[in-house]
């Protein structure tokens, strides 16, 4: 295996040299996604989807500036527990890794670490994208431009409903990024199974998905390939009461001149205080749902590559 400046845990390691499945998991979701003690409960939850469908996971962090691919349980308690773990986008990883810094990855982050270490599988709930009044803002999340230059297959809900979804699907085109609906013609908006937006292609198997794979390697297209993963309809977030309490999040927001990168997260403790938690649930059923899928899509990508081996 190539030299990386990542940390693999041992478990990593011995799956990628032997070629056993394994799937990255991003850290915000951990450390700035859910109320503690919910989110450690969570972060075991998610792992251990992967360790029950024999898939190796491997949750992604900078410990102590260290990038590290695959936790132990103290550090993913630290990463769940410490107030001082900051936010680490990719633009932030070489001063965080200088000074130190123990932070949790965001998807732009993720994907990066987890194609250093030679995995081509990452699961997370939803994808940063265009924000609302960009044209204005200029504000796009650094994840978009970081999937059009990394060979990485991301599993998520699509991107969160506090974005502007028709936007986003504008810029992942623009910039190459391969998207495709499992078992869907419409793209997901996160807590909602269809945003009304529809996508150009579908795609039935994790085998399928395995294909696609396997073909953009072969076009040499260094890109990420986007799977849109929907919510069953009798597990999204109620659409009335989603719709309703949006508008009035993003009212709030604006009277409380509230910008830039705490946007996002004002957004999201609105909707779970204003639901009663039944966002946070429904964004736990929607990471859960996605990293089952991304276990299938790994362990049919391992089975893939076993057989161009014999």
């Amino acid at each position: 295996m190539r030299s990386t400046p990542v940390v693999l845990s041992d478990a990593v390691a011995d799956a990628l040299t032997h070629g056993r499945p394994v799937v990255a998991l991003e850290s915000t979701i951990i450390s700035h996604g859910f109320p503690r003690p919910r989110n450690l409960e969570a972060a075991r939850q998610f792992e251990a989807v992967l360790v029950d469908a024999g898939v190796v996971p491997a949750t992604i962090a900078l410990v102590d500036g260290v990038p590290h691919v695959g936790l132990d349980d103290a550090q993913l308690r630290r990463i769940a527990e410490d107030p001082g773990v900051v936010k680490v986008s990719s633009r932030d990883l070489a001063v965080a890794r200088v000074q130190k810094v123990t932070g949790a990855t965001t998807v732009a982050a993720t994907a990066l670490l987890a194609h250093l270490a030679g995995i081509r599988v990452f699961s997370t709930g939803g994808l940063g994208g265009v924000h609302r009044g960009a044209s204005l803002s200029f504000d796009e999340s650094a994840d978009l431009a970081m999937l059009s230059r990394t060979p990485i297959t991301v599993v998520s809900a699509g991107v969160k409903s506090i974005l502007d979804i028709h936007a986003t699907l504008e810029r992942l085109e623009t910039l190459g990024v391969t998207v495709v609906g499992y078992r869907t013609s419409r793209y997901p908006a996160f807590y909602l199974t269809d945003s009304g937006y529809d996508i150009d292609w579908r795609v039935e198997t994790p085998e399928e998905i395995a294909s696609v794979m396997a073909a953009q390697d072969d076009l040499a297209l260094d890109r990420a390939v986007l799977v849109a993963n929907p919510l069953p309809v009798d597990q999204q977030l109620d659409p009335d009461l989603h719709g309703r309490v949006l508008r009035d999040a993003l009212a709030a927001a604006d009277r409380q001149g509230v910008t830039g990168k705490d946007v996002t997260p004002f957004l999201l403790a609105y909707l779970q205080e204003h639901t009663h938690g039944a966002s946070l649930e429904v964004n736990i059923a929607i990471a859960v749902n996605n990293i089952a899928l991304g276990g299938r899509i790994a362990r049919a990508w391992a089975a893939r590559r076993r057989g161009s081996h014999d």
